[in-house]
């Protein structure tokens, strides 16, 4: 053999699996194969260059709520490997993490290359041999071993492998799990931000409301939490979020439906109309458009204010019922039409892969094919923003890599 274990893919999932597996056999010869110039690339970009390496959510239970598709094959592995342990995990090799207000977990410099510096000295501290520019062109699986043709013609064998791959596209990955029995979900974008031509909108990039409500009309979906208005439409947790649950469906809609926005998260019009009754009463002298309410940006509030048909001159003195009914309208029930989608680039994440009752939760192992083991994304396993899915190429990675040192040490 030319490897006892390879594993296809430098990412998370890949070297997570790598280093368990040689630390928990340090006699084996155990590879990654990267095909591209360098490791750790969704690593390095992820979280604006900061790394969001988990979430500080130790509940298992509560944890897989995160995951719209995987929730229920991660309970077991995340009671075995959850993100309390890759906390300490970092920390045992110096690096320490922190939390952030809303759960998100960041190395303490701030720096993604912490974390990739830390999985590649450990990689090579247990001996792993990392080799980039290196494509797999075919898997074949021979008696008791893998024979894997490369891009250059050469041939690899190994006992054990493992695709950590990423998420899958149409190609040669695709068509070689297919040759070898596996089914692959349908694929589709997860975690993408919305296209939106409006008025309302226009020449405020950058601007966010932190807690709006937002629903895809005609669909049962919606989230809640901030909204960022960008260059070309909506983006921000909100977002992402709405479309992580959705993404099968919304491509399904090929990404044009009406996306409904209470910009006041919970209040309804009726409430919203006793807050501008009051105003009426007590300050009547002063201009609506001037007026900002529900901690919405002063030029968001303009935008809304003028889409309700009201004057920017008109006060509040002087608006009448129908005025007041049409802005209570815009804050709490906006609707939007989207028209496309754009990739969050540091999240990029894909909807769909191998068929998840195929995999053995345990160790990661295929079901049909022995010795081939799966992690990370190239499952039929995505989550919402926030370091979900990184916890879910550590857990399946460790699982994986311990598992398939268990499997040469007894074969």
């Amino acid at each position: 053999m030319d490897a006892d274990v390879i594993v296809i893919g430098g990412g998370a999932a890949g070297f997570f699996a790598a280093i368990h597996c040689a630390e928990a056999n340090p006699d084996l010869q155990v590879r990654i194969l990267e095909k591209g110039n360098r490791v750790l690339t969704k690593v390095l970009v992820s979280g604006g260059g900061r790394c969001n390496v988990t979430h500080s959510c130790f509940d298992p239970r509560e944890l897989v709520q995160r995951y719209p598709r995987g929730m229920r094959e991660l309970l077991g592995p995340f009671h075995a490997w959850q993100p309390r342990d890759t906390i300490e995990w970092f920390a045992s090799r110096g690096v320490s993490i922190k939390t952030e207000e809303d759960g998100r977990m960041f190395p303490s410099t701030d720096r993604s290359e912490t974390i990739a510096d830390c999985l590649i000295n450990a990689a090579k501290q247990t001996g792993v041999r990392i080799q980039t520019d290196t494509v797999v062109s075919s898997i074949e699986r021979r008696g008791d071993h893998f024979v894997l043709r490369l891009g250059d013609h050469q041939h690899l064998t190994c006992s054990q492998l493992m695709l950590a791959t990423g998420g899958l596209k149409p190609g040669k990955i695709h068509d070689n799990l297919s040759s070898l029995g596996h089914t692959i979900q349908p694929l589709a974008p997860s975690l993408f931000t919305f296209h939106i031509k409006d008025q309302r909108l226009k020449d405020l990039p950058g601007l966010s409301v932190e807690n709006a409500f937002v629903q895809a009309r005609g669909t049962k979906l919606n989230e809640s939490g901030p909204v960022l208005i960008t260059h070309w439409g909506l983006s921000g947790p909100a977002i992402l979020k709405l479309s992580a649950w959705g993404a099968r469906e919304l491509a399904e809609k090929q990404y044009r439906f009406d996306l409904e926005i209470n910009w006041a998260s919970n209040l309804s019009p009726e409430q919203s109309m006793d807050k501008f009754k009051e105003l009426k009463q007590n300050s009547g002298r002063k201009k609506i458009s001037g007026t900002p309410r529900f901690d919405l940006p002063r030029r968001l509030w303009e935008r809304l204010v003028n889409a309700a048909a009201i004057s920017e001159q008109k006060t509040w003195g002087q608006i009448d019922n129908p005025g007041l009914i049409r802005l209570a309208e815009q804050i709490t029930a906006s609707v939007f039409a989207v028209n496309g989608k754009s990739m969050n680039k540091e999240e990029f994440v894909t909807c769909g892969g191998v068929t998840l009752k195929e995999v053995n939760f345990k160790t990661m192992e295929s079901r049909k094919v022995p010795g081939l083991h799966f992690g990370g994304e190239v499952l039929d396993i995505d989550a919402i923003t926030g370091g979900f899915n990184f916890q879910a190429a550590w857990t399946t990675g460790r699982l994986a890599g311990l598992a398939m040192a268990q499997a040469v040490s007894t074969g």
